[in-house]
């Protein structure tokens, strides 16, 4: 469950660019990128440049290792991203 807040107050640019996801994918938004989205100075930077070193820093694991990994438990955890 999400706060109400994260699906509906965008600023006008956030709006804009879901809106073009939205039309682009042919698909609602996830919600992971809502979430992204909102507040993007407080959780979106970070959460973003965290999920960029786990999935492309250095490690044992190839990038498309980590990609499935995280696709499978996406899948697990009902995520749809």
């Amino acid at each position: 469950m999400r706060l109400r807040c994260v699906e509906t107050d965008h600023g006008l640019v956030q709006k804009f660019q879901l809106a073009m996801i939205r039309l682009a994918s042919g698909h609602p938004v996830a919600g992971v990128i809502k979430t992204i989205f909102y507040r993007k100075s407080f959780f979106g930077g970070p959460m973003s440049r965290l999920t960029q070193e786990v999935l492309c820093g250095p490690s044992e694991l190839s990038h498309g290792e980590r990609e499935l990994i995280a696709a499978f438990f996406s899948k697990q955890l009902q995520c749809e991203f």
